[in-house]
């Protein structure tokens, strides 16, 4: 099988109808492909996808495991070559699967490609970066960005016009094409999974990191497009207040904190020429 897409699913079920709506109609010509959704323990009552989709795998989580583990467990049921991890909120057109497909298999030193990503309404999406520094957390969320635009707009890639594709340092999470297997110096293979000690953010950063260090490139491919109906969940409230009020702000500051212990607070990680 050429292709497994995971979809973890978490209180986002008429989305999730949508985006399954999506897949289904996209041109795959000759690919063959599976589709797993993981329900990710949020309630949501997914019976209606079996009636409709009986050929999808549905598989229900005992508890939430999170971002990363949630696609792990599908990962472990995923008979593809290539791996699709999709949002629930997400909406492929066409040819985008099947181009970013053919860009992994024509590129045997790319582990891991991402499309370009458009808001609803058409406008561009920020969906590639540059390693974070220790304070960009920071930056992006409070007024303090505002005195140091040049590093916040430096680590979104403003000055990309996201037209061209390029290796970059790390792709977002909400639409990913890597390999299932990645073939390493003598014999030796690497399985990219995420890693489950981020319950959820850096997730994506991590995947990326893991795989640049494993000699492979990570790649942003504009030639594909998916739509991506995106709410910051963590940006809900004003800093000042979302540190006492969203339960998410935490989970994002745990997460900023365990991926600079496991990988160092240096910032110059030279894999892509910035």
């Amino acid at each position: 099988m050429d292709l497994s897409v995971i979809i973890v699913n978490y209180r986002s079920r008429d989305k999730l109808l949508d985006c399954l709506k999506a897949v289904k109609n996209s041109d795959w010509q000759d690919v063959s492909y599976e589709v797993i959704v993981v329900e990710n323990h949020s309630g949501d009552d997914l019976s209606e996808i079996s009636r409709v989709y009986p050929e999808i795998k549905l598989v229900v989580s005992p508890r939430n495991l999170g971002m990363g583990a949630g696609n792990n467990l599908g990962l472990d049921l995923a008979g593809g070559r290539f791996i699709l991890i999709l949002n629930p909120d997400t909406f492929v057109q066409g040819r985008a699967v099947a181009t970013l497909l053919d860009y992994l298999k024509q590129h045997p030193n790319v582990g891991l490609v991402g499309p370009k990503i458009l808001y609803p309404d058409g406008s561009l999406q920020s969906s590639c970066a540059r390693w974070p520094s220790f304070f960009m957390p920071i930056l992006r969320r409070t007024f303090l960005g505002d005195y140091f635009k040049t590093s916040r707009d430096r680590f979104t890639m403003n000055d990309y016009d996201h037209e061209s594709v390029r290796p970059v340092d790390w792709l977002m999470g909400s639409c990913l094409l890597f390999r299932r297997e990645l073939r390493l110096a003598e014999g030796k293979v690497f399985a990219p999974r995420f890693d489950e000690r981020y319950f959820m953010y850096f997730e994506d950063t991590d995947l990326a990191r893991q795989i640049w260090t494993k000699g492979f490139q990570v790649v942003y491919n504009p030639e594909a497009v998916v739509i991506h109906d995106h709410g910051r969940l963590s940006a809900r409230y004003p800093w000042y207040i979302a540190l006492f009020r969203d339960r998410l702000v935490w989970v994002h500051i745990a997460s900023w904190l365990k991926y600079f212990f496991k990988w160092g607070f240096k910032t110059k990680q030279k894999y892509v020429e910035n």
